[in-house]
């Protein structure tokens, strides 16, 4: 079975995120970048999935600028076997990338399509949702446990009010929660060999896909600095001030 992996290159976690002045955007010039975690997730389950035999090809896909390249050089040093980048300059939004990667599913026609269940740059969590109702294939977001049996897939999914379990027909798309796995350190050697692997570049153009945005972000601020916390001298007063002022309960 062949799996297609959806990758992002977004603003590395451990890096302190900065508001641009004007407040257009997040400041993303001279800034490290990296995989976006969930996607990272994503690549892992793919690749565990090729070693114990049941995956016989991993292919994975960026849509975005040309740096994204280096992310997906990143995937293929954790074992995915090609990679395609979808060059788009500037915001793709997650319908644009829904439609680009059924573009690719079509092309592919892989047995499973894994995606991260959001980025951690705008936390839309929509295009795995999107890319599923575009191809009309089962799905199943935010799973913690992935097993394949056959043409379908068991799925352990992490909701509100716990743990559901279900089964979908294959082919399908999922989107890897945080448990679903933990994410392999990536070693020189492996970072050497990707450097050979085949890298596609394609144009939306050439996928009859229009990428052009149908949102438009207004403005970014950050969040109100946090106030002071203040010593109450007694229950009352904490119930007090949680009904009056915080207008709590």
């Amino acid at each position: 079975m062949k799996v297609l992996v959806a990758i992002k290159r977004v603003v590395d976690p451990n890096i302190k995120v900065r508001v641009k002045a004007d407040g257009t955007g997040v400041e993303t010039a001279n800034v490290k970048m990296a995989m976006n975690p969930f996607c990272e997730i994503a690549v892992e389950q793919a690749v565990r999935m090729k070693e114990a035999g049941i995956v016989t090809e991993i292919v994975v896909v960026a849509v975005g600028i040309t740096q994204s390249t280096e992310t997906l050089r990143t995937a293929l040093a954790m074992g995915a076997d090609r990679g395609i980048l979808v060059e788009v300059a500037g915001e793709v939004q997650p319908l644009a990338v829904a439609k680009v990667l059924k573009a690719i599913v079509d092309k592919e026609k892989p047995g499973l399509v894994i995606t991260g269940k959001q980025a951690i740059d705008d936390d839309c969590n929509q295009t795995g949702q999107m890319l599923s109702a575009l191809l009309g294939w089962p799905q199943a977001a935010f799973i913690s446990k992935l097993e394949i049996a056959g043409d379908h897939a068991d799925i352990t999914r992490e909701v509100d009010g716990g743990l559901e379990k279900i089964s979908i027909k294959l082919p399908a798309v999922v989107t890897a929660d945080l448990r679903l796995n933990e994410p392999r350190y990536v070693t020189l050697p492996n970072i050497m060999k990707a450097k050979k692997k085949p890298l596609e570049v394609l144009k939306p153009d050439a996928l009859g896909v229009d990428v052009a945005a149908r949102l438009t972000t207004l403005k970014v601020e950050e969040p109100p600095k946090r106030g002071a916390g203040v010593k109450v001298a007694d229950v009352a007063e904490l119930v007090s001030k949680l009904k009056n002022e915080a207008k709590v309960i």
